[in-house]
């Protein structure tokens, strides 16, 4: 991507249950969490957070609203997905930004679900797998979850796991790190994992602003 002037950084929370039969390609965006970081500075520039009321399973599972927080009323009382597109669409207007997520999930569940309600996504087709980038740049043996990988460069996690934008503003303050333009323990270098042409590498980052969430 050329250009470049922010990284998005998304997370998904979506319908899931602990039953064998539910499905796996009927799950459903029920949350959207989006940090948009500045490419120059690596600072967040602004955020997202929607639910979404999901239509081939309206009622949560037990499972799913004890996992993620959510409760039936946030479903029941949110837009359908392409109002949550639309969202992030405004969010991005006349910026060059590129998609992230903590791994290929993310991607999937957020091209499904606009599959499903023929809609185009905000975003270009590039997508930077930021739990790749981060395990090559680490020279970790596997790729880690958020927490774990807050914890291998000195952090904590912030917020309440499994919502999608304490994940979105965790995953977020992995970015450098993932990029290769913060220290860290193993200092190995390696290559940020992106689908499509590479992103322009930004400038030496600013110190992250203090923020106040896998």
């Amino acid at each position: 991507m050329s250009s470049l002037t922010h990284y998005l950084v998304i997370d998904l929370e979506a319908t899931c249950s602990d039953d064998p039969s539910f499905p796996r390609d009927e799950m459903e965006i029920i949350e959207v969490g989006a940090v948009l970081v500045d490419a120059g500075t690596l600072r967040p520039a602004a955020e997202l957070q929607c639910f979404v009321r999901p239509i081939r399973h309206p009622r949560l599972s037990a499972f799913c609203m004890r996992l993620t927080s959510i409760r039936q009323a946030d479903v029941d009382a949110a837009p359908r997905f392409p109002a949550a597109a639309a969202r992030l669409r405004e969010l991005v207007r006349g910026k060059q930004a590129l998609f992230c997520s903590w791994g290929g999930y993310d991607k999937r569940q957020i091209e499904r679900d606009a599959r499903r309600h023929g809609v185009a996504l905000p975003f270009g087709g590039d997508h930077l797998n930021l739990k790749r980038a981060f395990a090559r740049r680490l020279g970790a043996e596997r790729e880690l979850g958020v927490g774990q990988a807050l914890r291998r460069v000195g952090l904590s996690f912030q917020g309440t796991q499994h919502r999608a934008i304490d994940d979105a503003r965790n995953i977020a303050r992995l970015l450098p790190h993932a990029l290769g333009l913060e220290p860290h323990p193993a200092g190995v270098p390696g290559s940020p994992a992106v689908t499509g042409p590479p992103a322009a590498s930004p400038g030496p980052p600013a110190p992250p602003a203090p923020r106040g969430a896998r």
